[in-house]
């Protein structure tokens, strides 16, 4: 029996990385699958790889920090697919980095536009089709930055991911009760195209891979189990999580 069978879930940051193998792993355990990312070609490139292998999907490109883009997505979803079930609010950016005082009031709220309030519209506008369904699973990227490791240069990016915890809590809270979960995935380092701006030398990469006792990157299909798992009925009873997929950075001390 496959664990999503029958469900449909929303996908935002798919065109690559965490949110390209997941879903792709929503696809192959039954999930009809709502792709949402800004470039419409790797986007076509997933939805016909997921249709190859048996799956369904559809793909509708925008930005998510666009508020009619994140209520057409819902309705992709509901007039593909008869609903919605789950939401994976996974799109981000890394911002502006570099010393907070050379931080330009545009690289702050671009990454906050991304990050956190492109979480907020997509919650937004999924939780009134998941109530319609009386369930739902509603799932953020976060990360360890700004959460348990704070690292310079990275103001905008700690504080807007720092920002989708709180946003995640408050609406475990608010939800719990009309049979919604909400959690976030707080990943560590991941072989992912954002992931290059942290790790362009191999200096830098092997300081990256030390911070963690695997002493390695994760894969983002790695990444995708974990999301896996808070999206289905695995995880029934976990709610306002903030999930460490972390390789164990955030008890490393060595």
């Amino acid at each position: 029996m496959k664990t999503l069978n029958g469900k449909t879930a929303i996908v935002t940051g798919a065109s690559s990385g965490i949110g390209y193998e997941t879903a792709k792993l929503f696809a192959s355990e039954g999930a009809n699958v709502v792709v949402a990312a800004r470039r419409r070609n790797e986007l076509d490139r997933l939805v016909a790889e997921i249709e190859a292998a048996g799956g369904k999907a559809v793909a509708l490109a925008g930005d998510v920090a666009d508020e009619t883009y994140a209520s057409s997505l819902v309705e992709l979803a509901e007039n593909a697919f008869g609903g919605l079930d789950i939401g994976f609010n996974n799109a981000g950016t890394n911002g502006e980095m570099g010393p907070t005082p050379d931080i330009s009031l545009k690289g702050w709220q671009d990454a906050l536009n991304v990050n956190l309030t492109g979480a907020f519209l997509g919650a937004k506008y999924q939780i009134p089709a998941m109530l319609k369904r009386g369930a739902g699973s509603l799932i953020f990227t976060s990360t360890f930055v700004g959460y348990t490791v704070g690292f310079p240069g990275t103001a905008a990016y700690g504080a807007s991911k720092a920002g989708v915890i709180g946003l995640m809590k408050s609406l475990a809270a608010e939800l719990g009760p009309q049979g919604i979960r909400v959690n976030a995935i707080l990943p560590g380092g991941t072989e992912t195209a954002m992931a290059q701006a942290w790790i362009d030398t191999p200096e830098k990469r092997a300081f990256v891979e030390g911070l963690n006792v695997l002493k390695r990157l994760a894969s983002p299909a790695e990444i995708a189990r974990s999301v896996l798992y808070l999206a289905s009925d695995a995880s029934s009873f976990t709610t306002g999580s903030a999930m460490l997929v972390d390789g164990g950075v955030s008890i490393n001390r060595t």
